[in-house]
């Protein structure tokens, strides 16, 4: 196995087709095929499955293909740093479930390392993917919650893809609505009076398991649901519908302004919210930082 076929293998994970690969490689598609050929038959894996409408790649490749990322970042740092003689960005990226906190400390930490020594990305994505993202090593972090309902098969998938869940708070469930509501003003509310308004939940695409929603409660009898892919959408309903989403009640008025509100809901039901790596994994140093920011989050009363 060799650095230029752990390259090759990775340009052919991004494109359409072989044929596009060689291009990008400049290559021919003959010889880019046989290098494939060869790293499948030295690792003993099946990388890609090749049919008319192209080539995608197989469970055991996206994990293979995770690895091999990860290789050739640390060979382009170790090249620019002792070969090349210059300074090359180090990398920090986290993937995270729909969370304004989490968005938040992100912003905390880019602001306090900045931008010229550091490539950030940050992914608020479906939660089969924040895991995906963190096996893959896409994503050095993953934020997600756990409840007794979720627990057990998702500590199942943790165990099988080698990660590990580390626990940050453990809160109540709250009900995230906008201001303008007839219900923001009270203390407390109950499911039944939130069957007069839309609840708001976050698509998980093929995954859409109700052990990956992000809302507790997923298998709640709603009389009126409405899924959205995206925050800005969910908010935008809130204001438009009155619709109402759950959450742990840990809102960011600086993200997201003063217009919404976090009531507790009559439920006994807790999430525990946490972060998750990688088994084998050395958090860096500004993963360590993104987490002790994560943690100066407390949950409501």
């Amino acid at each position: 196995m060799t650095l230029i076929q752990l390259r090759y293998a990775t340009v052919v994970a991004g494109e359409n087709s072989l044929n596009d690969a060689a291009k990008k490689l400049y290559i021919s598609q003959p010889s880019l095929t046989a290098s494939i050929h060869q790293l499948e038959d030295e690792i003993g894996v099946e990388l890609f499955i090749r049919s008319k409408s192209g080539i995608k790649l197989t469970p055991e490749g996206a994990e293979f293909i995770g690895y091999a990322r990860q290789v050739l970042e640390q060979y382009e740092l170790l090249d620019a740093k002792y070969i090349q003689k210059k300074n090359a960005k180090k990398k920090f990226s986290v993937s995270m479930q729909h969370y304004t906190f989490a968005v938040n400390a992100f912003v905390e930490v880019v602001k306090r390392f900045g931008m010229d020594e550091y490539e950030f990305a940050v992914y608020e994505t479906k939660t089969y993917d924040v895991i995906q993202n963190v096996k893959n090593y896409r994503s050095e972090l993953g934020v997600l919650y756990l409840n007794d309902f979720n627990r057990r098969v998702l500590e199942k998938l943790f165990s099988h893809d080698e990660i590990v869940f580390t626990p940050l708070l453990e809160c109540g469930i709250y009900v995230y609505m906008a201001k303008s509501n007839p219900l923001s003003a009270k203390s407390e509310i109950s499911m039944e009076e939130l069957q007069e308004f839309p609840c708001l939940a976050f698509d998980q695409g093929e995954r859409n398991s109700f052990y990956f929603a992000e809302e507790v409660l997923s298998t709640w009898n709603y009389r009126q649901l409405i899924h959205a892919s995206d925050r800005a959408t969910l908010l935008n309903l809130m204001k438009g519908l009155n619709g109402y989403t759950l959450c742990s009640g840990i809102i960011c008025e600086e993200l997201n302004g003063d217009e919404y509100c976090a009531v507790r809901l009559k439920r006994d039901e807790k999430m525990t919210i946490g972060y998750i790596a990688r088994r084998d994994a050395v958090i860096s140093s500004i993963g360590r930082e993104y987490i002790a920011e994560l943690s100066k989050y407390k949950a409501l009363n």
